[in-house]
């Protein structure tokens, strides 16, 4: 069972701490049920990228997701060796490279939204799915304000 959330104002006050412990409910179930089809958190936000723009090059791939280049490089060398996507030379741009799913690419990815969709009705239980979109409104805002951030490296812990 979860733990209650802090009755002490100076604690629960604070968006950082609440967005934090709200962060490591999701992210611990959500790791696992990823892991049950060969994902983790990282990869299937890159092939949900993929799904959502067609063919985009590694670069851009990697920029608009705010991870590195040398990151980036290894999350879809990993999805290339899984077989969830492949690099294909920019047919305007020999140096370029883009990045497509491939059906079995899809075919996990779907299986893998589900799972999230699953894991997110368990940790947001407590909203009503109005509440659920308002706060999915209220976040996205948020993040388009917030500072910019170095890019992402799977070497933070």
């Amino acid at each position: 069972m979860a733990a209650d959330p802090s009755p002490h104002i100076d604690v629960a006050e604070f968006a950082g701490q609440l967005l934090f412990r709200l962060w490591r409910a999701s992210h611990t179930r959500t790791t696992a049920a990823l892991g049950s089809v060969g994902l983790t958190p990282p990869l299937f936000a890159v092939l949900n990228y993929l799904r959502a723009n067609d063919a985009p090059i590694q670069q851009q791939l990697g920029s608009a997701m705010g991870i590195d280049p040398s990151t980036m490089v290894s999350l879809v060398d990993q999805l290339e060796r899984d077989g969830l996507a492949e690099r294909r030379l920019h047919p305007r741009d020999r140096r370029a490279r883009e990045i497509l799913l491939t059906p079995k690419g899809r075919q996990v990815l779907e299986r893998a939204r589900e799972l999230a969709e699953e894991v997110e009705g368990i940790v947001l239980q407590g909203l009503s799915p109005v509440e659920r979109r308002r706060l999915m409104t209220l976040l996205r805002k948020a993040l388009a304000a917030a500072p910019p951030q170095p890019p992402w490296s799977s070497d933070e812990s």
